[in-house]
């Protein structure tokens, strides 16, 4: 018989997965909620126009595209910033700032590999209206509380400007319409290597000397403000290139109020690969997971991007965002987060089938006290049921016996010690709430 399977890079998430997934989510979202973000969720097909607005050949490539019964070219959207755009361009009267938060699926057709998918979730934060160092501190700092949220303190935020990338690469000689190209190249570094890079940008018609110059300006490393000083005598004269260094140094002044400027080094490297960012640009990188794990990827980024919403015919709203890589955020946790089968917290069973209705009525009882319960619907004998129990993890199971009920009384068992004790019906909801 053919066995049918799920698509390549896709997978299904069983109770025990789910369970730890939405433990993340939920203190995710909590601290999104704690800075005023609010929900919003956006379809996740879109006009292929909307989708390949402003992403680059690369991203354009793994998009899953396919015409629609009407015959229209739609596709699977691949992050969530875009569709946000389409959203604040539809919607001029939101009031400004607009900020809002997603926790969704996305679609890119690449090879998996770990910590990569076809399908995968993001959970992202925005801020749409203000043009400041205000709005990036806040989304960076965010992105650095709900990652100590979860437990991983030992990041780094790798901060740089898209501006200075612009104005190093006018100063190397990378002509005006191959600088997004050499962009896309650099963003490659951690991949591929200096040589690859090389190699690239000469397969793309940048000479040599000018990828060289461009590579050794990317190089410049040391404490946050040297490095901003030893790039603004570099770039004296390119009005662009201070720009950036001046909003990068009003971005660590206040994040120095979110406590946050600690976790920041500016790093000229980081380019993100996305064609719409046109400022402040920036990667979470973790240092070593809680299991003592090494990693180089990123497991959140973001940046500004102030001319995408326009892209959408709306008017020129300013806009700055972080994404935190949910998958990746599970692999690195892996082992840290307590394992559950069941979120269900009791198991009601009758002794006799004579006394299943009155089972039924202690179960909703405790259910409208938001007790997690479930019942036997198997009608199986009581050694079974408590098997069941035992098997997913129920940590307690309530036995209602017709001689017990009649005085008043049920049966609570302790699941992990096996100890039962007789309780009031009346009591059953107070002495559990106790040993929750």
């Amino acid at each position: 018989m053919r066995e049918f399977k799920t698509l390549r890079g896709m997978r299904d998430f069983l109770p025990r997965d789910m369970i730890k997934r939405e433990r993340i989510l939920r203190i995710i979202r909590k601290i999104f909620e704690s800075y005023g973000f609010e929900p919003l969720e956006t379809p996740a097909i879109e006009y292929w126009e909307v989708l390949s607005r402003k992403c680059g050949e690369e991203v354009k490539k793994q998009i899953f595209k396919f015409k629609d019964k009407g015959g229209r070219d739609v596709g699977l959207r691949f992050d969530l910033t875009v569709p946000f755009a389409r959203v604040v361009a539809q919607n001029p009267y939101l009031p400004k700032p607009f900020k809002r938060y997603c926790i969704s699926r996305v679609w890119r057709y690449e090879r998996p590999q770990t910590g990569r998918y076809r399908e995968f979730w993001q959970a992202d934060a925005d801020i749409a209206g203000s043009p400041l160092p205000d709005a990036d501190a806040e989304v960076i700092a965010v992105g650095v509380d709900a990652l100590k949220a979860l437990g991983l303190d030992n990041i780094e935020v790798r901060l740089n400007n898209r501006k200075i990338l612009e104005g190093m690469a006018v100063k190397a000689g990378v002509p005006g319409d191959k600088i997004l190209d050499a962009f896309r190249s650099i963003d490659k570094l951690d991949k591929i290597g200096l040589e690859g890079v090389l190699e690239e940008l000469s397969s793309k018609g940048i000479p040599k000397e000018v990828s060289e110059k461009l590579l050794e300006f990317i190089s410049i490393s040391g404490e946050n403000m040297e490095v901003l000083e030893r790039v603004r005598s570099l770039l004296r004269g390119s009005k662009v290139g201070e720009e950036g260094i001046n909003e990068l140094i009003s971005i660590l002044d206040i994040l120095e109020a979110y406590d946050a400027r600690k976790y920041v080094k500016i790093d000229l490297s980081i380019v993100r690969g996305l064609d719409y960012y046109t400022g402040p640009i920036f990667e979470y990188v973790l240092k070593e997971s809680p299991s003592g794990k090494q990693f180089r990827l990123a497991i959140a980024g973001g940046g500004r991007y102030d001319n995408l919403i326009e892209l959408y015919g709306g008017p020129h709203v300013p806009a700055t965002g972080v994404s935190l890589g949910v998958e990746r955020i599970m692999e690195v946790l892996e082992g840290s987060i307590s394992e559950e089968e069941t979120l269900t917290k009791v198991y009601v069973v009758p002794a006799k089938e004579e006394v299943r209705l009155e089972t039924i009525k202690i179960a909703q009882k405790l259910r409208r006290e938001n007790i997690p319960t479930d019942v036997d619907l198997m009608r199986r004998k009581l050694d079974k049921s408590l098997e069941y129990a035992d098997k997913k993890g129920i940590p307690y199971v309530i036995i209602v016996g017709p001689r017990d009920l009649k005085e008043g009384f049920i049966v609570l068992r302790d699941m992990k010690t096996r100890l039962q004790e007789k309780i009031e019906v009346p009591k059953v909801i107070e002495v559990i709430k106790e040993k929750l």
